[in-house]
């Protein structure tokens, strides 16, 4: 399958590499257009992907087109390759608040999928929320989930509002977590234990208690209850962290990212 990147980044790199993992596309296949000398270099050395430092290259292009900019230099992206994608080909954005009419009006093109990625998409263990326009064919669909798929779990939407919020909860979420976790070792360093030690067990008890959400199937209530005795430790510290407005903090920021999402998007 060829496919064409534009833009190298960190994100272009998790799919080339599993998309040749995968074996969906050969290296041979694969075309990436970054103007970084130095990007270049090492895609073809950790690849043997083929490489340009121009956009215009897609002209004549035949196969899907992933652009995977950030959004400042999109306006840049446009100009160089509107006019240039053959009519059939498909064009697949991860640039984050990016609309399909914004990408459809600025490539004058209309087979467009948006897709909102997460950084553990990085290893593999991602989710990435996309829609499309409806003049996508089923065998681009199809190509794309497998690609998508390489990245981690995929959820598939047709109301392209929904992108925003999976901005706020899912793209923007890592933070969140990372956030957490590292409020959650300093709390074991504060109570005199080595950091080392405090990261083991917080890294470990945040991915089995993940692990366990996913495979029960409980509502995470329920298996908070399982946990918290009467008069125990666990609900004096619940009881804490609920009166420092834990859950409001996390709600209402998850609130602002999505409200910001919407504003980049205009």
């Amino acid at each position: 399958m060829n496919i064409c990147f534009i833009g190298g980044g960190v994100m272009a790199e998790a799919l080339l590499r599993g998309i040749l993992d995968k074996e969906i596309s050969k290296p041979t296949e694969l075309l990436v257009c970054d103007p970084s000398d130095e990007r270049r270099t090492y895609l073809e050395e950790e690849f043997s992907v083929n490489t340009s430092d121009k956009n215009d290259v897609i002209s004549g292009f035949e196969g899907l087109i992933i652009l995977a900019v950030k959004p400042q230099t999109i306006s840049k992206v446009f100009s160089s390759i509107v006019g240039k994608i053959q009519d059939n080909a498909t064009v697949m954005s991860i640039v984050a608040g990016l609309t399909s009419e914004s990408i459809n009006q600025g490539l004058e093109h209309g087979r467009i999928v948006r897709v909102m990625p997460n950084t553990p998409s990085q290893i593999g263990l991602g989710i990435s929320v996309w829609t499309a326009l409806p003049s996508v064919s089923d065998s681009d669909m199809e190509s794309i989930r497998e690609i998508l798929k390489t990245l981690g779990d995929e959820y598939f939407v047709r109301e392209e509002s929904l992108l925003d919020m999976s901005t706020a909860l899912s793209a923007s979420g890592p933070a969140y977590v990372f956030l957490f976790i590292e409020a959650f070792i300093d709390s074991g360093v504060h109570l005199g234990m080595p950091r080392d030690m405090a990261r083991r067990l917080v890294l470990q008890t945040v991915l089995g208690s993940t692990e366990l959400v996913k495979r029960t199937g409980k509502h995470p209530a329920e298996l908070k209850d399982m946990v918290t005795s009467p008069a125990g430790t666990t609900i004096e510290a619940l009881v804490s962290m609920e009166n420092d407005s834990i859950r409001a903090g996390i709600l209402n920021g998850v609130k602002k990212a999505y409200e910001r999402a919407i504003e980049l998007g205009e």
